[in-house]
């Protein structure tokens, strides 16, 4: 990827790529958006059979660049995440079988010629992109039942920030966007920790819920706003509400962190104690003997 931004950030703390990561959507994923160009201009020149082929060949590849394209971010999101789904749709697997049909065409009329293309190109398409996830990211020692619920609520609160960004990203305001990404980046912080630790979770569904879902309708709100009569009061509050949901995820994954500190604090008191017990047991069992 060229950069992509996946890493949590807070102001005021870190810089804005803080995590982020090299997306695998990059400039090989792009590279196959030019490779079909070619057939728009072979195809004219043949009768009108070749040119259908060219033409089904050049959409063929089109439709498989996009997939692999898709596949790969669908990927990026599923390495990023501790807890997560596999994705339910194979983009890459499509992607690969895509391409190996449009080879095919575009080889045509040599059915042989054809075949050698699809086969040679399905298999450098999984060389280069290599297969989708195919099973769901568990976290270690959590019942499975407990990292799916946060899986699906993870993915819901993924979309309501989607959403967020996407209305906010349709006004131009780039300072605006830029604000939105970092409360995204601060949200993305509370859902890696109850990834973590899916207990977390009932302290924290209101959270993933029904805030993203208020800050989610704000932001529409102020979209539709804007594309009337967008007023600087209006994007006062917008920023005023993203301060105070940036605070409070902050502040909500704190706790989470500070109540594992206080259970592992009382652990260990507790082992302690029954160390000092079974010590002084074994001191009076000592005597007796």
């Amino acid at each position: 990827m060229a950069q992509k931004y996946t890493g949590p950030h807070s102001p005021g703390t870190s810089s804005t790529w803080d995590g982020a990561r090299r997306s695998r959507a990059g400039a090989r994923a792009n590279a196959l958006f030019i490779a079909p160009i070619p057939l728009l201009f072979t195809g004219w020149g043949q009768d009108p059979s070749g040119l259908a082929m060219d033409l089904s060949a050049f959409f063929a590849l089109i439709a498989a660049a996009k997939l692999t394209r898709d596949g790969l971010r669908a990927e990026d999101a599923y390495l990023a995440r501790v807890t997560a789904r596999r994705p339910a749709l194979p983009r890459k697997a499509l992607g690969a079988a895509l391409l190996g049909l449009g080879l095919f065409l575009a080889g045509l009329p040599s059915i042989g010629g054809g075949l050698v293309l699809a086969a040679l190109g399905a298999a450098l398409h999984v060389g280069a992109f290599g297969f989708d996830p195919w099973r769901n990211k568990l976290p270690g020692g959590a019942p499975v039942w407990q990292a799916e619920r946060v899986a699906r609520a993870v993915d819901e609160a993924e979309s309501h920030l989607a959403s967020m960004r996407k209305a906010i990203e349709g006004t131009g305001d780039r300072k605006l966007v830029t604000r939105v990404d970092q409360f995204i980046a601060t949200a993305r912080r509370l859902f890696r920790r109850i990834e973590q630790d899916p207990r977390d979770l009932p302290q924290a569904r209101r959270w993933l819920g029904v805030y993203l879902l208020g800050a989610q309708e704000a932001a529409r709100k102020y979209a539709d706003l804007s594309a009337k009569a967008r007023t600087e009061q209006d994007r006062a509050q917008l920023v005023a509400l993203l301060d105070d949901l940036d605070q409070g995820f902050a502040q909500r994954t704190e706790t989470l962190l500070l109540d594992d500190r206080a259970d592992l604090g009382i652990e260990i008191d507790v082992l302690r104690e029954r160390l000092d017990r079974e010590g002084l047991a074994l001191k009076a069992l000592e005597e007796t003997e």
